[in-house]
């Protein structure tokens, strides 16, 4: 059986709540990022396929429409990345991973070390 990275994903955002070593918690909440980030890249290829040929100020106009300030001056890549990430953010994935974030930070577990 082959899994997918937004599968692994939810997996692993089911797990992390039962969780309650912080090492356990810290390389699960590592792992959901790595997977986080390919599961976006993946998905911004889609939409630059997806918006190739559109002019710049159709995308503004959907970047704004979403709510992102945003204007024709911004180099086309942002503007499509800005659109992918905007679409990323509403997946079950990104929004499962969001929440396991949270849940860890109020834990106390954090990928960024304290200095």
């Amino acid at each position: 059986m082959v899994t997918t990275t937004t599968q692994r994903l939810l997996d692993l955002t089911a797990i992390a709540p039962a969780s309650h070593d912080e090492d356990l918690l810290l390389k699960l909440l590592e792992e959901a990022n790595a997977l986080y980030q390919q599961g976006f890249e993946s998905h911004r290829g889609v939409v630059a396929r997806r918006v190739d040929g559109t002019s710049p100020e159709v995308l503004v106009a959907a970047l704004q429409a979403a709510g992102l300030p945003c204007d024709a001056s911004q180099d086309r890549d942002e503007l499509i990345l800005l659109l992918a990430l905007t679409e990323w953010e509403m997946t079950p994935a990104a929004l499962a991973y969001s929440e396991m974030a949270e849940d860890a930070a109020r834990r106390g577990v954090c990928m960024i070390p304290e200095l």
